[in-house]
């Protein structure tokens, strides 16, 4: 059975204190995961060592990175490596969410040597991919993500990619007033996994989970879920209130 995820990236909020207290809210909550349901909490770099502590040995809880150099090491002031997170034991990293690409000018060539530096240090890659407002009103959607997905993914070898988990944000729906609708949502994760499977056919391609990125929001998360190709949620504003996002956990499959 395809692992489900729901996955609460902080981006860059909350201080140390406010983080605690919101980790603390969640983990007391009685979620009742299932053994094929995870959540996750990308944190900022100065909480990840508190997460951990936090989430201890509790069952289905992991932390991730919202970032990471492509380099193993230099003089990159202010970056952070695979190793180090590998050394922290970090269990996941955001690779190429769409802030990224956009403040960061993040390439999908440099997204590649990101992800082979996850890989390498045992740290399991959630890549972000999607489309900005103007190629979705040119009706370029498809061939704009299955071109991210092969340059920056389609390097690995099939018992590699099966590992990764891959996050589709619509940019065109987050903060343009447009909202993406759940047709179209499980309409480009089913393409995404078409693409996966013309590549490394339909065994791998149905291990891999497909997570939305689009504004999830606890109003919305079951309706989004209960589509086939949907296979949980990348969080933002919604995961920084317990009670959302403890919602959100819940309408996974």
């Amino acid at each position: 059975m395809r692992k489900q995820i729901a996955a609460a990236n902080w981006k860059m909020n909350l201080s140390y204190q406010q983080g605690e207290e919101l980790l603390k809210e969640i983990l007391d909550t009685d979620l009742g995961l299932k053994d094929n349901q995870e959540v996750l909490f990308a944190v900022p770099f100065p909480y990840l060592l508190m997460t951990k502590k936090m989430i201890g040995d509790r069952r289905g809880f992991s932390v991730a990175a919202q970032n990471c150099h492509h380099e193993k090491s230099g003089a990159y002031t202010g970056e952070v490596s695979a190793p180090m997170l590998a050394s922290m034991q970090v269990n996941y990293c955001l690779v190429g969410h769409s802030e990224r690409r956009e403040y960061n000018n993040e390439t999908n060539q440099t997204l590649a040597l990101k992800v082979d530096q996850c890989i390498e240090n045992s740290i399991i890659p959630v890549f972000c991919c999607g489309e900005p407002l103007s190629v979705r009103e040119a009706g370029t959607q498809n061939e704009f993500v299955s071109t991210q997905l092969r340059e920056s993914l389609f390097h690995l070898g099939p018992d590699i990619i099966s590992t990764i988990v891959i996050a589709y944000e619509p940019i065109w729906a987050i903060g343009t007033g447009k909202t993406a609708s759940t047709g179209q949502v499980q309409e480009m994760h089913a393409y995404l996994r078409a693409v996966i499977e013309d590549q490394y056919g339909k065994e791998t391609a149905q291990e891999i989970p497909l997570l939305y990125g689009g504004s999830v929001k606890a109003g919305n998360a079951t309706e989004l879920f209960l589509n086939p190709d949907v296979d949980g949620g990348l969080v933002g504003g919604a995961s920084l209130i317990a009670v959302d996002f403890t919602t959100i956990i819940r309408a996974m499959k």
